[in-house]
């Protein structure tokens, strides 16, 4: 029942657009793609009926790069990574991702 409800609330909450986000905090990058979660190793820690919620996602922390999936979680988007670190994103903090 939980995943039931934590499912519903990941869709309703998800939020809609058409170019990648990113979000700055000190010597970190997040950047938060609209393709859906091709990670196998984080794919394999989330529940299957979890993971059509997912997409791509990296993040920069001090120029080490790490790959991660992100999932809407109501005013925030929720970040889980390969070694299976987690972490949360305000949606204040996402912008549209500047391109050249």
């Amino acid at each position: 029942m939980k995943v039931g409800l934590l499912l519903c609330s990941l869709l309703a909450a998800a939020p809609a657009f058409a170019q990648n986000l990113v979000a700055y905090e000190g010597g970190t990058a997040a950047r938060l793609s609209e393709q859906p979660c091709s990670n196998e190793q984080v794919l394999g820690q989330l529940d299957p009926q979890l993971r059509p919620a997912f997409r791509d996602a990296s993040v920069v922390v001090n120029g080490q790069t790490f790959s991660a999936c992100w999932g809407p979680a109501g005013s925030a988007v929720y970040l889980l990574y390969e070694d299976g670190d987690e972490g949360l994103i305000p949606a204040h903090k996402l912008k549209p991702e500047m391109s050249v």
